[in-house]
């Protein structure tokens, strides 16, 4: 008999509510399907995988999406949830979409540019459009699958968001639980297109000459020169991360095509639109307020930060207990009870809720909300005591106290002049002049939620300022009470306390 791993692992989330979203709708918590014994939590690790539509002239990124899953087995008033990953599998399958030689030319040179002879169908990692996940430390993922954004009902029509399915089944092969997460990919970082390059052979012709380089020695296999983490190359140290150098030679846009428009000339893009998480769908951020511009994109690599490896962190717009594990990524940070942080909240560039309704389903199927995972039942089975994920109590939705917000927001920092304060009706933040841009002003409440990002104006004399109305991003008004305030532009940080009446 099929017995689960004892490491008992809570699995507090956050919320509890007989009334939760579905869309902009209320229902009842007990409307939902009903959940058995097991529950799969399933997600893509970058909410979005690009690829070359065709690689006879050059490659910068062949088929490759990664799916990660989690199978918790549910508590109950008597037993804790346990994340499982022993005596199961997880199988994955993307229905409507069952091959992929054809809708792109790679398998035709895969050879010539990875030196391996692939059969059809089958991706870098020897993993196909079907299979099995693999168990890696409390997890389940399949890497390397190697999806293209063409339905087979649809194969020359580009579709970047189809949903997989997958299946966890015990020793004997009894389903446990059923998951369906979306796998995007799209082939828009065409670099020809209308404003931009003619060919893909005059962008090669285009190239330096350098150590060599032969534009009609094609395919050309773009990470073989410039390091690129993202697939594993070392490149030659001086041809420099391709990272780097496709920012550096683009950042004309930063003046001619600025915010995620421009990012968008390159990145999925007009038609996937890749950016549809809350933070750009509910809260108006663009690619800049987490990465810089093109040129701070480059900047940061020549100043030694190594692309893919060293991303934006959740903490530079949330304090410290609302951020991912110290010193690593999101994509790959477990929070509470074991559970990884995009359980809960999805992948980065589709954090919950995501304007895109199939992202959305796997976390209604379990809650009936579009937001985060945030029912206690789904894991627990009841409502549990105690603190959730980020401290948060599970009956009042307020973090614990003692979280060491002032300090951490106050102590060896630059002072933001608030006047007048405390506040009754707007107050004006100021930032002494100093070396860098502009930067994010933003708002916090005294238990460390961030309440609203704001982009500072420039005085005459160099100072940067914010006239605050006591509003939060979308512009609701703030409760009397303790505020703090940080400002950061990557060089400098300042920090100031508020009393709102």
């Amino acid at each position: 008999m099929y017995r689960p791993n004892r490491a008992a692992l809570v699995l507090s989330l956050c919320l509890a509510s007989p009334l939760v979203l579905v869309g902009r709708s209320l229902v009842r918590a007990e409307e939902r399907p009903p959940l058995g014994d097991y529950i799969v939590l399933s997600w893509n690790d970058l909410g979005m995988h690009c690829m070359n539509e065709t690689h006879e002239k050059f490659s910068i990124l062949p088929p490759y999406n990664n799916v990660y899953a989690q199978l918790i087995q549910r508590g109950d008033a008597n037993s804790l949830p346990q994340v499982i990953n022993e005596g199961v599998t997880l199988e994955y399958s993307i229905p409507g979409n069952t091959y992929s030689v054809g809708k792109t030319d790679f398998w035709t040179y895969a050879f010539d540019l990875f030196g391996v002879n692939l059969p059809d169908d089958v991706g870098l990692t020897g993993k196909g459009l079907t299979g099995e996940l693999d168990p890696v430390s409390g997890r389940f993922v399949a890497e390397g699958v190697p999806l293209t954004p063409f339905p087979d009902a649809t194969p020359t029509t580009e579709d970047p968001y189809q949903q997989a399915e997958i299946i966890a089944r015990d020793g004997v092969g009894t389903i446990l639980a059923e998951s369906a997460p979306v796998l995007p990919v799209s082939t828009e970082l065409r670099c020809v297109s209308s404003g931009c390059h003619s060919s893909e052979q005059a962008i090669l012709n285009a190239h330096e000459r350098e150590q060599g380089f032969n534009p009609n020695n094609t395919p050309i296999l773009c990470a073989g020169c410039h390091a690129s983490p993202a697939l594993g190359t070392q490149g030659n140290q001086e041809a420099g991360y391709f990272s780097r150098r496709i920012h550096d030679r683009h950042d004309f846009l930063d003046e001619t095509l600025p915010g995620i428009d421009g990012c968008y000339k390159c990145h999925p893009g007009v038609h996937a639109r890749c950016l549809r998480g809350t933070m750009g769908t509910d809260f108006g951020l663009e690619c800049q307020d987490c990465h810089g511009n093109m040129r701070n994109m480059a900047r940061t690599i020549e100043q030694g930060r190594i692309p893919w490896l060293n991303e934006p962190r959740c903490e530079t717009c949330h304090t410290s207990q609302f951020g991912e594990e110290p010193g690593q990524l999101y994509r790959l940070s477990t929070g509470h009870g074991g559970v990884m942080c995009s359980g809960c909240h999805n992948s980065p560039h589709a954090i919950y809720p995501s304007g895109l309704d199939r992202d959305n389903a796997n976390v209604v199927s379990l809650q009936g909300s579009a937001g985060t995972l945030s029912d206690c039942t789904v894991c627990h089975g009841v409502t549990p005591n105690g603190a959730g994920p980020h401290g948060i109590m599970s009956t009042s939705g307020v973090p614990e106290g003692g979280n060491g917000l002032e300090s951490e927001i106050l102590n060896g920092v630059q002072q933001i002049t608030i006047a007048p304060n405390p506040v009754v009706d707007s107050a004006r933040f100021s930032i002494p002049a100093g070396e860098g841009d502009e930067g994010k002003l933003l708002v916090f409440d005294a238990s460390g939620r961030t309440l609203a990002l704001f982009k500072p104006h420039r005085a005459g004399d160099g100072s940067l300022f914010v006239e605050w109305q006591g509003e939060g991003r979308k512009g609701e008004q703030v409760g009397p009470g303790v505020y703090f305030v940080r400002w950061q532009n990557g060089v400098r940080k300042a920090g100031g306390k508020v009393v709102v009446r």
